[in-house]
């Protein structure tokens, strides 16, 4: 072999290439199937991963929630505590006045609301039991012509299906202690780990990149305060709406004479921070007690304020205010509200927007390698979940 001419040598080598490769199957099969067989395997283990990592948030759910809360209301109360650092107020004291201002904003809400349904609860039930009879006579007297019995048999109808799952309500009500318990250490933890954000967050966050390896951490610092950016705006939007909703809608309630009227708007603020579908289950919670309490005629007028406060706050104060922030499709808010809901309830769907945002602009940051230019922002055209205000100076 060592007498072999090198030229012979190549041949047979490309000979024995042309041989394997012509054995290969992969010619055979069409191109439009081996780019989606490729596009498949990698998605299978994205959504694996992801899986993965839904799986472990469930597990801890008892520590990611209250860290998840506290990150969201940091985000909240930022602004003013901001605000209190630029005007030279020691850092611990603007801590002090910001955490206890927020508890007690939230605590004369709930105080307020609990106030007049021990007022007016009893009305309410005397109203209801009348508004239930007379639309058993309605039933009875108007086109549906049903009889009496018919009522009585669908009642005992919803009553056995009750009984029936007197066993689940009996295993909730047994359940509720824990439940109790898992609130008020949830309480606890986000209270402290809101605390420790607002004393170090900024430590916290460098302690964090250097986890990762020393050429990745300009990239990861630069994604995370993109992202942290884009949540600010998204606390800050949300505020600003679920305000103008509950101040509108309870202010309307109470010029309708709709009772609960402060219950109402603190539930449609609380509501408002679950993007469209809050406000459309308050504002409809708010349109049935009208309906209930006082009749048709006051549950459309209610109606139309709930529309007309939310398309106010849509179109008018909030792209004034906000310098008209770009929103989002609704289909796309609701489809993603709902995804949350269904993977980890009420808690999912509060956080799925934020998360989808915070995702979608970390994603696009890394994929444009934003950080290699200094102070670059994420293109607005090339994010598919658009949350950041556009600048009041700019044409778009």
């Amino acid at each position: 072999m060592t007498g072999t001419d090198p030229e012979d040598r190549g041949s047979f080598f490309d000979a024995l290439r042309r041989r394997t490769v012509s054995s290969d199957l992969s010619p055979g099969v069409p191109p439009a199937l081996r780019q989606a067989t490729a596009y498949s395997w990698r998605l299978l283990v994205i959504a694996a991963a992801i899986g993965v990592v839904v799986w472990v948030v469930i597990q801890l759910k008892l520590l990611v929630v209250p860290l998840l809360v506290a990150i969201l209301v940091t985000a909240l109360v930022w602004p003013a505590f901001s605000f209190l650092l630029r005007h030279r107020w020691p850092k611990w004291l603007a801590i002090v006045v910001t955490v206890l201002g927020t508890i007690a904003i939230i605590s004369g809400l709930l105080w307020l609301a609990v106030w007049q349904i021990t007022r007016q609860f009893g009305s309410v039930r005397e109203r209801t039991i009348e508004a239930v009879a007379q639309f058993r006579q309605y039933l009875i007297d108007g086109p549906l012509h049903l009889s009496a019995q018919q009522i009585d048999d669908g009642l005992r109808q919803a009553g056995s299906f009750l009984q029936e799952q007197a066993e689940v309500l009996w295993t909730g009500a047994l359940a509720i202690g824990t439940t109790l318990g898992h609130v008020a250490t949830g309480l606890l933890l986000t209270l402290f780990i809101l605390l420790c954000l607002l004393a170090d967050g900024a430590g916290i966050w460098r302690w964090t990149t250097r986890l990762f390896p020393r050429v990745a951490r300009p990239a990861v610092d630069g994604a995370g305060r993109a992202g942290w950016r884009t949540v600010m705006t998204y606390a800050r939007t949300q505020l600003l709406v679920a305000t103008i909703d509950a101040v509108g809608i309870g202010l309307g309630a109470f010029l309708l004479g709709v009772p609960l009227a402060i219950p109402i708007g603190v539930l449609v603020f609380l509501g408002a921070f679950i993007p469209f579908v809050g406000a459309v289950v308050t504002g409809a919670l708010a349109v049935f007690i009208a309906l209930v309490y006082n009749g048709p005629l006051i549950a459309l007028f209610m109606l139309i304020v709930v529309l007309g406060v939310q398309q106010i706050e849509s179109h008018i104060l909030q792209p004034i205010l906000m310098g008209s922030a770009v929103k989002v499709h609704p289909l796309a808010v609701v489809l993603v509200v709902a995804g949350g809901a269904m993977i980890g309830g009420i808690p999912g769907a509060l956080f799925a927007v934020p998360l989808s945002a915070f995702v979608n602009v970390v994603a696009v940051y890394l994929s444009t390698k934003a950080w290699r230019d200094d102070g670059a922002a994420v293109d607005s055209a090339d994010l598919i979940w658009q949350t950041v205000p556009r600048d009041r100076g700019r044409r778009s």
